[in-house]
């Protein structure tokens, strides 16, 4: 798989796009929990799939470089050529591989959100489709948003060591 870095306009891009959502779901959605949730969890999502994506060579990982680097040109474009600033590198340095088991509750959460994508009429695939997107866009970065995919994918990893003792 490609190099995966990411640069401050791509952080910059995603970190745009949950600001856009916050914004439409308090103007738009009156603060509705339930109306926020999709999005959420599609951000949690693609945050695991960025780091799913580190160190495997798949279909998750190309779709995962494949965003990373529309990110990327996206917002160096935006902040260098759209308000002349500039787009250093900002990977963090120390990725946190997931665990055998961490991958099994990746792809079962693939399943569940390519299931909500196909069969929930009520939840916007747009949304889905941006907050998978943003988490991706955050996911590697080494500020506040890129630290968190830490705590997220040890759950994750935690989550599917307990699946492979019950199951494995």
């Amino acid at each position: 798989m490609p190099y995966m870095a990411i640069n401050l306009g791509g952080v910059a891009l995603g970190v745009g796009i949950v600001l856009t959502y916050l914004m439409r779901w308090v103007l738009r959605e009156q603060r509705q929990p339930t109306a926020l949730l999709p999005f959420v969890l599609a951000h949690l999502y693609g945050m695991l799939a960025a780091l799913a994506a580190l160190g495997s060579v798949s279909a998750l990982g190309a779709v995962a470089w494949v965003t990373l680097w529309a990110a990327n040109v996206a917002g160096y474009t935006a902040l260098v050529w759209g308000v002349g600033g500039t787009a250093p590198d900002v990977t963090r340095a120390q990725q946190l591989p997931l665990t055998p088991g961490g991958y099994v509750i990746v792809f079962l959460l693939t399943c569940v959100l390519l299931a909500l994508w196909k069969w929930a009429p009520k939840v916007s695939n747009g949304k889905l489709a941006a907050g998978a997107f943003s988490g991706i866009a955050v996911a590697l970065s080494g500020n506040v948003a890129g630290i968190a995919a830490v705590p997220l994918g040890s759950s994750v990893n935690l989550l599917g060591s307990w699946f492979t003792q019950a199951f494995g």
